[in-house]
């Protein structure tokens, strides 16, 4: 659910920009399957569209992890930092 203020982080712009990538490319893959291309082709540019959309998603988790969850955390003692630590790291194999 969206929020009434908004809600902008320092990756936003790079995320958009990306996104728009591969909504373009995506549009390009829908002329090359009305042009007949080979199954081949498509199939490399969908795994690319793919691609940059996985990467959107990622940088927006890791963005949100680093800054919102870290706001709602606040400041911890290095001892009780490494469960929050480690979830951090562990999300980047997602």
């Amino acid at each position: 659910m969206s929020e009434a203020r908004p809600h902008v982080h320092q990756t936003h712009p790079d995320i958009i920009k990306r996104l728009r990538r591969a909504e373009g490319h995506l549009r390009s893959i829908v002329g090359m399957i009305e042009d007949g291309r080979s199954c081949l082709d498509l199939a490399q540019q969908l795994h690319a569209v793919e691609k940059a959309i996985t990467q959107a998603k990622r940088t927006l988790i890791q963005d949100h992890l680093d800054h919102c969850l870290e706001h709602v955390v606040g400041a911890l003692p290095r001892g009780q930092r490494a469960p929050i630590d480690e979830f951090k790291a562990i999300t980047k194999y997602l």
